[in-house]
């Protein structure tokens, strides 16, 4: 695989699983040295085992960087902890961030009668606050020829209005708008985009409750990429076709889409949100 991104800098958040550590493996598989964001302390021997195991695959370097983006401080904390390693520094000593993955957020369901307070304060600190202070934090280490690239993670649940996602679809709308702001401002710096994917086979789409896979299944049955291909599959995915009506994303699925736009070839496509979701939303 032609490695296309040998020696950028990646940070990528929420790298501990999921789609963020598919991200980071792709991008990883291109030769970008990476940066592994996490949250939690006991993400910490999950996150050095996949910074082993990426930098022993495709001689990169990684650091993994605790902190915790639903805070104030933390996403200035996890530059100033890059910056102040040393360890991935250009050969000439200068210290600048190639590429930027808002992918770290949380995603609390409820309908609209018990919905919290302390729900949405959570939820737009991490999925909104968060991602805000963290490309304002990295804004002064990007390039300054265009050549840099922010993606935010955002989802399908921005424009669809599923039931259960006051909060969640609002967060993910909010970081749409500032794609698009970001778009502008960072225009001599970089391209920022979006994606949205649908359900992806992670943690928190498993963790969804009946009703809510119930209002997407119709959903599911009409996306054109969502059907099941026994013998390419698994068993159990063809199994839950007739209940959920089709597969959800794979995460390397919507890590390839995030590793098309750090690319030269994405040059000239900033300030969209690109529909990494198998045609489950065909228009925008």
């Amino acid at each position: 695989m032609a490695r296309t991104l040998e020696g950028k800098l990646a940070i990528v958040t929420g790298a501990s699983r999921g789609i963020g550590e598919a991200i980071a493996t792709k991008l990883a598989s291109y030769g970008a040295n990476l940066v592994l964001g996490y949250t939690s302390s006991s993400s910490q021997p999950i996150v050095e085992a996949i910074a082993k195991d990426l930098e022993s695959k495709h001689g990169i370097k990684t650091l993994g960087v605790q902190a915790d983006l639903g805070t104030v401080d933390g996403p200035k904390s996890l530059i100033e902890t890059v910056k102040s390693s040393n360890a991935l520094l250009k050969p000439d000593g200068s210290f600048q961030i190639d590429i930027l993955v808002n992918n770290a957020g949380v995603a609390i369901n409820n309908l609209l009668p018990n919905i919290t307070p302390e729900h949405f304060d959570l939820s737009y600190r991490v999925n909104v606050l968060g991602p805000l202070l963290l490309t304002q934090a990295a804004q002064p280490y990007l390039p300054r020829d265009r050549s840099g690239r922010i993606i935010n993670i955002s989802s399908i649940s921005s424009s669809t209005g599923f039931i259960e996602q006051s909060i969640y679809g609002g967060t993910k709308a909010a970081l749409e708008a500032m794609t698009r702001t970001w778009a502008r401002e960072l225009s001599e710096r970089c391209t920022v985009n979006a994606i949205n994917p649908g359900p992806v086979l992670t943690e928190m789409y498993a963790s969804n409750s009946p009703e809510f896979k119930r209002e997407i299944k119709g959903w599911i049955e009409h996306a054109p990429l969502m059907r099941t291909r026994p013998g390419i599959d698994s068993q159990e995915l063809v199994d839950d076709e007739k209940i959920s009506g089709g597969r959800p994303a794979y995460v390397e699925e919507i890590a390839g889409i995030v590793a098309m736009l750090t690319g030269e070839d994405s040059a000239w496509l900033t300030g969209q949100v690109v529909s990494a979701n198998g045609g489950m939303l065909l228009s925008h």
